[in-house]
């Protein structure tokens, strides 16, 4: 179906859950095939309820629930919207590395025991923390920003909508 529909390279495509039913390695020869005709000028439209893909290939997304949007723009700008200001640093000597004004430590993180998850205090610029880890001679690896992925965003705007549905359900 899917080599019918795109063997004369349409300038619109609409897909639904064009993932479903398929193996890793065939869903990935469709995602490459959907990227490839993307590139060569395809507006390609898909509903899916599978965030990582989305994720992986859409430049912009539309969240619609219960009928509604809730949510529109580039993936980039929607992560950036909802970033909570957490870092994941990565050193030799994670031990070092204490709570204080600029952050506190929320969680060890990727079941890397060296690597630590913080979030930054309120108005605390990113590379204030670097420099502060850098005077205090803590020896970085890596420091990197850790955006929400579309899924956990996902949930944080639908989860209410969906628990008073059920909850009017039971009345």
């Amino acid at each position: 179906q899917f080599v019918v529909t795109v063997i004369h390279e349409p300038k619109l495509l609409i897909f639904d859950e064009p993932f479903s039913g398929f193996d890793p390695i065939n869903a990935a020869i469709i995602r490459n095939e959907i990227l490839e005709l993307s590139k060569k000028g395809t507006t390609i439209i898909f509903s899916t309820h599978r965030m990582e893909s989305v994720e992986e290939i859409c430049d912009h997304i539309v969240l619609v629930n219960l009928g509604k949007k809730v949510l529109d723009g580039s993936v980039a700008e929607i992560k950036q919207q909802f970033k909570e200001y957490i870092f994941a640093i990565e050193t030799s000597h994670p031990e070092l590395i204490k709570d204080n004004a600029l952050f506190s430590i929320i969680d060890k993180a990727d079941k890397n025991p060296n690597k630590i998850l913080v979030k930054l205090s309120h108005a605390v610029a990113s590379n204030e923390v670097l420099k502060y880890l850098i005077e205090q001679q803590i020896p970085i690896v890596s420091y990197n920003e850790v955006l929400p992925s579309l899924n956990d965003i996902f949930i944080q705007l639908v989860e209410d909508t969906h628990a008073k549905a059920r909850a009017f359900q039971n009345i």
